[in-house]
């Protein structure tokens, strides 16, 4: 791995209106590693994954991508330097059929070969979303809408992937498919950093994990040794 993280959203302090949320929260993740924010209700984990998004503006602190601060671009800006995104709800349009869902996710791009190809490869990570291309994205199960909104975000050819709660609502065993998913697209090179509720399934496949509370870092460490560290089962992983 490298020694500069490929994306660091760095000691970010900020939040909505006067109130901050976030308070020094750093948040790093390589080259295609799996990087995950997990912590208690209220910790800041989402906040701090829009904050790396470009969702809201910092007071403190800075985002890296690549070598490059994006602080100030936005978030459309973020996504044609190759960042993608997921976010927890509303994150599909349900009355577009799947693949027109997909083809939404490719409005940065003209190559229409490219874009085929793209496509033809998300069919082949989530099967079942070929076999319903033309149904609408609204009837389908909430498994199956989570791969299509990542589906859609990957049509970009994101160098990064960024997806708040992507098991929310679904399944255990929804939940590995989609888990088992994420690892794949990691070993393609494309850096996950993801938050989770659903934190010793996460950081089981997290590279690095990061528990906040109250909007800072509590713990940073791999996913492995976070899942053994007493204080962390006991606080936040129920035991």
């Amino acid at each position: 791995m490298a020694d500069t993280p490929f994306l660091i959203g760095e000691n970010m302090t900020g939040g909505y209106g006067p109130v901050d949320i976030l308070h020094n929260c750093t948040i790093a993740v390589n080259k295609g590693e799996i990087a995950v924010i997990v912590g208690p209700n209220g910790a800041g984990k989402s906040t701090a994954m829009k904050a790396t998004f470009g969702m809201l503006n910092l007071r403190g602190g800075r985002v890296m991508l690549d070598g490059e601060d994006i602080t100030k671009l936005s978030p459309q800006a973020r996504v044609r330097k190759g960042m993608g995104f997921v976010p927890q709800t509303h994150n599909i349009f349900t009355g577009m059929t799947v693949e027109e869902n997909l083809e939404m996710g490719a409005f940065i791009r003209d190559d229409e070969v490219g874009i085929k190809e793209t496509m033809e490869q998300i069919y082949g990570l989530f099967p079942i979303l070929r076999q319903k291309r033309y149904q609408a994205a609204g009837e389908l199960s909430g498994g199956q809408r989570q791969q299509v909104a990542v589906g859609r975000a990957l049509m970009t050819k994101p160098s990064v992937l960024l997806l708040d709660e992507p098991t929310a609502g679904v399944s255990p065993i929804v939940m590995d498919e989609l888990f088992d998913r994420i690892i794949e697209i990691a070993r393609t090179g494309i850096s996950i950093l993801m938050v989770e509720q659903n934190a010793r399934q996460a950081l089981d496949i997290a590279d690095k994990g990061y528990v906040l509370v109250q909007g800072a870092n509590r713990f940073t460490d791999t996913g492995e040794a976070l899942l053994a560290d007493p204080e962390v089962r006991r606080s936040f992983l129920g035991g």
